[in-house]
């Protein structure tokens, strides 16, 4: 019975979220990001002297974006497939996306005056919808889903740095 009430109150919130039309929440990511895009290679999550660090790895360069405790938290656990004792966030919305039938089909991040956005592109009902994220939801929802993450090839030159990423060695 809760179960029920539940889902009749859970479905008519995500339905109204993902069926809206254009507002400001509603991003287009062609505008945000102009130039040719790279697609991210390889996440790594990791602590530096300012705290939690995700690096986006592409073309022999990182990205690094700093993210709180909880984010790190997530997006290590979906990278190695951990199950944390309880759900974060993330988990909650991947959970609740697979059950109403949506998913994530990509994200791209992008530099404004010093700030990462996100543009999480979700696939729902036939439709895709581009939302205005936090870069760091972004990038672990992405992950939940396997999606792929996205940059600007301009962004990736501007504030991405040497990589220590592996190389792939061929046969």
């Amino acid at each position: 019975m809760i179960a029920t009430a539940s889902r009749w109150l859970v479905f008519p919130l995500f339905s109204f979220v993902l069926g809206f039309s254009s507002v400001d929440a509603l991003v287009s990511a062609e505008e945000s990001s102009p130039s040719p895009q790279v697609t991210i290679s390889h996440v790594r999550v990791g602590l530096s002297d300012h705290g939690p660090v995700v690096l986006l790895s592409a073309d022999g360069k990182s990205i690094p974006v700093f993210v709180d405790h909880t984010v790190a938290a997530s997006i290590q656990a979906a990278l190695t497939g951990e199950k944390l004792p309880r759900p974060l966030s993330h988990d909650l919305m991947h959970t609740i996306l697979e059950a109403l039938g949506g998913r994530v089909v990509r994200t791209v991040i992008t530099l404004k005056a010093g700030t990462y956005y996100g543009a999480l592109t979700v696939a729902f009902q036939g439709q895709e919808k581009v939302f205005d994220s936090r870069s760091s939801d972004s990038i672990a929802l992405a992950i939940h889903f396997h999606a792929p993450i996205l940059v600007g090839r301009d962004m990736l030159e501007a504030v991405g740095t040497p990589s220590h990423e592996p190389k792939q060695e061929t046969l």
